[in-house]
């Protein structure tokens, strides 16, 4: 299945490249979005997120991954330098993989997210970090 990966970063070097590994993965990449605005504006067209915590108009990820994941489905991957701003987590967000991160751990991590999008049993990469049981987010995803 090809999903819709929304990437949720506002330095245009990191988000252009998750982008690029996205395409080879075989997804669709719907956009960047830069702030909290032009996140939620795509949140109908997105399967999967890769969203970052501070961005053009502050600390908003945190809120944007709560919105995205609790409102409208979307399975949410955090991607921060900063994963300690994420205290135990957020709920009906998968996790967060701690950057910088390599292209490996990139790739095993949008694999794993998608496959938790499907139903599907996968492994994480080593440095991510999950939040407690998140199979029940897979279940409440439409």
């Amino acid at each position: 299945m090809t999903c819709r990966i929304l990437v949720v970063e506002d330095e245009i070097f990191v988000a252009t490249e998750i982008e690029h590994v996205i395409e080879e993965m075989g997804h669709e990449p719907i956009g960047i979005a830069f702030d909290q605005g032009s996140a939620l504006a795509r949140a109908s067209a997105t399967d999967v997120a890769l969203v970052d915590l501070n961005l053009q108009d502050g600390p908003t990820g945190i809120d944007i991954g709560r919105i995205l994941a609790q409102t409208h489905g979307v399975t949410v991957l955090f991607m921060t330098a900063n994963p300690g701003q994420l205290g135990d987590g957020i709920p009906g967000t998968l996790g967060v993989l701690p950057k910088p991160a390599t292209d490996a751990e990139l790739r095993s991590a949008l694999a794993y997210a998608v496959a938790r999008r499907e139903a599907a049993e996968a492994a994480p990469p080593r440095r991510m970090r999950l939040w407690g049981d998140s199979s029940d987010m897979a279940a409440a995803v439409v």
